[in-house]
Order: C-alpha cells, then structure tokens, then sequence
C-alpha cells in the first residue's frame, strides 16, 4: 500500500474516532468535501501543508497520518 492510501484510512479512521463527518472535516482544514472524499480513498496525494492541516483538525502528529495503515484491507 502506498503513503497515498495510508493516509487516506488514517484519516478516515481517525474522523470516525472523533464522529465528524467528511463534510465537518473537510470545512475545518478548508478544503472541498469531494478532495477530503479522494483523500480517504487514496485517489489524491496530499502536500506536507495538507497533512499538517489534517494533523492539526484530528489532534494527532502528522506522521501518525502518513505511516502505516493498521486498518484490515
């Protein structure tokens, strides 16, 4: 699995940890719902400013997000 999809299931598992939705999420780091949706889907590569951003909103260190997936596939 590559950063792209690690990222993405950190995300998601991390939003639904904290009960927000893709559309809360995505209106607190200010970003469009569908690129959060394309995120969590591992369809975008997000830039280090993105992942700080996602970092900060889901209160984790921004290399909890990049790392390895513990999600089952």
């Amino acid at each position: 699995m590559g950063l792209a999809q690690d990222f993405g299931r950190n995300v998601r598992r991390r939003r639904k940890e904290l009960g927000l939705t893709q559309e809360a999420l995505a209106d607190a780091v200010e970003l469009a719902p569908t690129y959060v949706g394309q995120l969590e889907r591992g369809l975008r590569n997000p830039t280090l400013a993105i992942v700080e951003r996602f970092a900060k909103v889901l209160r984790v260190e921004a290399l909890d997000l990049v790392g390895p997936s513990t999600d089952a596939v």
